[in-house]
């Protein structure tokens, strides 16, 4: 059945039919669920097919049954309009190919369909496509915003993809409080205050607000610790804080620190630095030595945070530079980024692309995405000229809020920040081809020594974690030929009641079944070995194998008895190969015995850079377990009585422990009593009641 096209849907920025929510970008449009599978307990990202917030995607059928490729676009084409819009090309089973958006579908859809192309990919993605669907937008600029988030949300494998999209740190002056703190954050924007950055790490950050600290005197502790303080803390006597929790300090006095700060983060710096010059000259002809020199001190602070910042541009007072370098078949973009007239750290991506890709296409392409969840400044400095570039900068300021400039520089000092980001991206690039170059040749060494039929491109370690038996967790960790691969980790709540404390054998088998059950389900392998590439795939380098050719687990002849019989038992023996590895004697690393099936156990030399691989993989794996074990347990050590009620979300629990002092008070209490707190109902306090009296 035909859906219908809507030709005037709108994103939102103040335009109609779009219900947006706070943070979203474009409306409707969520970030990546990442959900705890009830029956596996692994972390992992859902796909979830976009709401377009008043779009509607028309994938009108057409008599095209069993066709595909050129043949299949041509049936579309009759049907489009010359409209700006937003396309979707779809292979057989339903992936999204490529997202691509047209200033005129029509006209740029026919392109495909003439079956001329200038690159294999190209003609490739076109053989694949059997099914497009369309959405036709008022305004290209939409088009554009709503193929960015698409790309980033779909991740079409035609695209140019942005890798390793980690959010980034702010500081943050809370606006909800009588005495505003300044605290790093990290994530959606939900609490009322002003927010600073993008800067490029935790780091930065941290040292920033600690420089911030000593310059401005604001408090960091949390506000239950501000509410509860009867004398000043530890902060106040090292003169990184004024005290105001005790009254150390008046609320308009601090309120003017406050400003002061505000004004400095957001590129007043000159300005409050003159303005505490000046006091420090008062106090000093006042004869006031001691309060001139806390002026002296925050003045000193004040040069250390922008001393420390590396390059620390004159005509550059708010920025991004971007600059991006090609070679081997790869790209990296390398930004920084500049506030207040200060360097707040830098970052190289990675971004997935075709190497028949000019550097301007993929930093075009890149731009779109990386401002889709982050705030614009009003400058982009760029090595390249991209494509559409004016085009981009209306999208970037609809977006923004205000005007955002895009240009080359082509001398003075921009032009030499610019230069000396080019050559950041250049060496970051040199030393992933490096690193790339040397995993793969471990790889290969792995292959050789254990008896491969090819280097591993995905290679799964695991190993458990737990006390006594208690809090146990399993730990998977994934590496490829770039190295680790993170977004691939999972982690295994141990469960099973069957299984006796402390049984790492048991322990590993559930670890196990779960594990290849799902991947079984998810990824049934067809003829043939389940984790090789198509031969496109291959060349595109693009496909990570979702079944792995190694999996290592970090135990010995026990442990590697339990899992192939589960393994056995899936009937997958032979289309995975596990390898065990266990420490010596005095588990002492160097003197790891591996076992091997078919073989007798055996040691490796002492020197042997795969021997080092191999240990740096189960490393990270025991890394990993350990860090979720930890985490597991701290949770259960602050788990509340409380937690375990139905209907007990943090509002009531924070209203009973307000009201009671503890849980164990709200377990002694009558059901009148309970009945007395706000939000507590006669039936959520029969049931508060009945909880802790139960005697069955």
């Amino acid at each position: 059945m035909n859906r219908p096209n809507v030709h005037n849907a709108s994103l939102p920025d103040g335009r109609k039919d779009a219900p947006a929510t706070a943070g979203d970008e474009i409306a409707g449009i969520l970030p990546d669920d990442v959900a705890e599978d009830e029956d596996n307990d692994e972390i992992e990202a859902e796909p979830v097919e976009p709401d377009l917030g008043g779009y509607v995607w028309d994938s009108a059928s057409v008599d095209a049954e069993g066709k595909s490729g050129t043949e299949v676009i041509a049936h579309f084409v009759k049907r489009l309009p010359n409209a700006p819009g937003v396309y979707r090309m779809m292979n057989a089973a339903g992936d999204v190919l490529y997202v691509g958006k047209a200033r005129s579908l029509k006209k740029r859809v026919t392109n495909y369909a003439q079956g001329r192309f200038h690159t294999q990919r190209i003609g490739r993605m076109v053989r694949e496509t059997s099914t497009m669907e369309f959405v036709v937008t008022r305004t290209e600029i939409e088009a554009l915003l709503l193929e960015a988030n698409l790309i980033k949300r779909l991740r079409p494998r035609y695209n140019v993809l942005l890798r390793d999209d980690k959010s980034f740190p702010y500081i943050l002056l809370t606006g909800d409080h009588a005495a505003p703190g300044i605290f790093k954050h990290r994530g959606a924007r939900s609490r009322k205050g002003d927010y600073f950055g993008p800067f490029a790490s935790a780091g930065a950050v941290g040292r920033t607000i600690n420089a911030l600290q000593r310059a401005f005197l604001l408090r960091s502790c949390t506000d239950s610790v501000y509410d509860g303080r009867t004398r000043p803390c530890l902060l106040y006597q090292i003169k990184r804080c004024s005290g105001p929790c005790t009254g150390e300090i008046d609320g308009a006095d601090y309120a003017e620190l406050v400003k002061e700060a505000k004004d400095f983060l957001s590129g007043r710096s000159q300005k409050v630095k003159s303005e505490i010059a000046g006091a420090m000259q008062e106090a000093s002809e006042a004869l006031d030595f001691e309060r001139a020199a806390v002026f002296r001190d925050r003045l000193s602070a004040l040069s250390h945070v922008q001393s420390h910042q590396g390059i620390n541009p004159q005509s550059v007072d708010e920025a991004d530079v971007f600059a991006i370098h090609q070679e081997g078949g790869q790209n990296c973009i390398e930004v920084f980024f500049f506030r207040t007239g200060q360097n707040w750290g830098n970052r190289a991506y990675f971004p997935k692309a075709d190497p028949a890709l000019e550097p301007a296409e993929v930093l075009g392409a890149f731009l779109a995405q990386f401002y889709d969840d982050k705030p614009c400044p009003r400058s982009i400095l760029l090595s390249h000229d991209v494509e559409e570039q004016a085009l981009l900068a209306q999208a970037l300021a609809t977006r923004a809020g205000h005007k955002v400039t895009l240009g080359v520089p082509q001398r003075g000092e921009k032009k030499g920040i610019v230069d000396h980001v080019l050559q950041n991206a250049r060496e970051a690039l040199g030393r992933r081809l490096a690193e790339t170059s040397s995993q793969t040749r471990l790889l290969a060494g792995v292959a050789e020594t254990f008896g491969l039929a090819r280097p591993p491109r995905r290679v799964e370690v695991y190993d458990n974690s737990h006390i006594m038996g208690t809090n146990a967790v399993g730990g998977m960790i994934v590496a490829g030929v770039e190295g680790f691969v993170k977004n691939q980790y999972r982690k295994f709540n141990i469960r099973s009641t069957d299984i006796t404390p402390g049984d790492d054998f048991g322990m590993m088998r559930e670890v196990m079944e779960r594990r290849f059950s799902r991947l079984l389900k998810e990824h049934a392998p067809t003829e043939g070995e389940p984790a090789a590439a198509t031969a496109d795939e291959a060349e595109d380098g693009a496909a990570f194998p979702a079944w792995p050719d190694l999996i290592l687990i970090d135990g010995g002849a026990g442990q590697m008895s339990a899992v192939r019989k589960m393994l056995a038992e899936l009937g997958i023996e032979n289309r995975v190969t596990a390898i065990g590895v266990a420490k010596g004697v005095d588990r002492d690393a160097g003197r790891e015995r591996f076992f091997v099936a078919g073989r007798e156990p055996f040691m490796l030399p002492p020197r042997d850079p795969v021997l080092y691989f191999i240990q740096r993989l189960r490393d990270e794996a025991h890394r990993f377990a350990i860090g979720s074990h930890r985490a597991k347990r701290k949770k259960e050590m602050v788990r509340s009585p409380l937690d375990e009620i139905g209907g007990i979300g943090p509002s009531r629990k924070r209203a009973l422990l307000h009201h009671f002092g503890t849980a164990k008070a709200v377990g002694r209490a009558a059901i009148e009593d309970l009945m007395v707190v706000d939000g507590i109902s006669a039936a959520m306090a029969r049931q508060i009641y009945e909880h802790f009296h139960d005697n069955g």
